[in-house]
């Protein structure tokens, strides 16, 4: 999965569509039909998807947003991994799981398998091999998973940015754990189905990630809102295409503040678009 979504990073776009939905997204054409909150906001995510797919490699699912509506946000969930798989685009179902053994190994269950199958995972891996071998399975039968290394956040240097007995940080650690847990599947692409998460709001540190983590392909937040730019992409992608971008409000919210109407989606469109368009011009 990891081959197939870094060739199309390279054909189409490394945009990723995140879709970190919220009630107050929806423009008001949906949200005051006659439909339960699961029925709008699936079909909420499906006319984004259909006005971005031929300009994005992938989409990402915050599985948080649709959990706390319930059970009709887990059912808005189900049909958004069904109609991508449909359309045969690729989901990243974003629920950063970290714990370890047998309830590691119902994990990877319940999200390679089952009614939320999705491609790829993000996973938190500071509990150690422990919370990433269980998913070793299913990337021998083409699954995904994306460890975090540097994250986004301002506070992430509260630990990532600490200094080990041997001079280096915490998460230059993490970045020679997850190449070192990587090379056993290493795919046509020359990437692994094991990736990672480093924020675009820390290019310097990214770089020097980078560098170590010759065979990884990366899953990239931070663009936008938080402060990332196009000319940081190219700095990143300077040697070629080694990751997706992440942008969710940049894209989903795009109408709002424009239209409340049925062409809510020509924004969410043009959105795309542009981001499509700015990267490109950068590379």
């Amino acid at each position: 999965m990891m081959d197939k979504l870094a060739f199309r990073a390279k054909r189409v776009s490394p945009v990723c569509v995140g879709l970190d939905i919220q009630t107050d997204f929806l423009p008001k054409v949906i949200a005051q039909k006659d439909k339960s909150i699961g029925e709008k906001l699936f079909e909420f995510n499906k006319r984004i998807i259909d006005a971005t797919a031929n300009h994005a490699a992938c989409f990402k699912i915050q599985i948080a947003c649709y959990e706390a509506l319930g059970l009709d946000g887990m059912t808005a969930f189900f049909n958004t991994l069904k109609y991508l798989k449909k359309i045969d685009a690729i989901a990243i179902s974003d629920i950063k799981r970290g714990d370890i053994s047998s309830t590691a190994q119902m994990y990877a269950k319940g999200h390679f398998t089952g009614d939320f199958e999705t491609d790829i995972i993000t996973v938190n891996a500071y509990m150690g091999e422990d919370a990433v071998s269980p998913y070793y399975p299913y990337l021998e039968q083409g699954k995904g998973m994306f460890i975090l290394v540097k994250t986004s956040n301002k506070k992430s240097g509260d630990l990532q940015d600490r200094i080990l007995d041997n001079g280096e940080t915490v998460y230059m650690q993490m970045a020679r754990l997850v190449d070192k847990w990587g090379q056993a599947f290493i795919g046509e692409s020359g990437f692994s189905s094991i990736g990672a998460v480093v924020g675009l709001t820390y290019v310097d540190e990214f770089i020097k990630i980078k560098k170590l983590m010759k065979n990884t392909f990366f899953l990239i937040p931070g663009y936008g809102a938080q402060g990332g730019t196009a000319q940081d992409i190219g700095k990143l992608f300077s040697d070629g295409i080694c990751g997706v971008v992440n942008s969710s409000r940049g894209i989903i919210c795009a109408h709002m503040g424009k239209t409340d109407g049925d062409d809510f989606d020509i924004y969410i469109n043009e959105a795309v678009v542009s981001m499509q368009e700015s990267i490109k011009k950068c590379l």
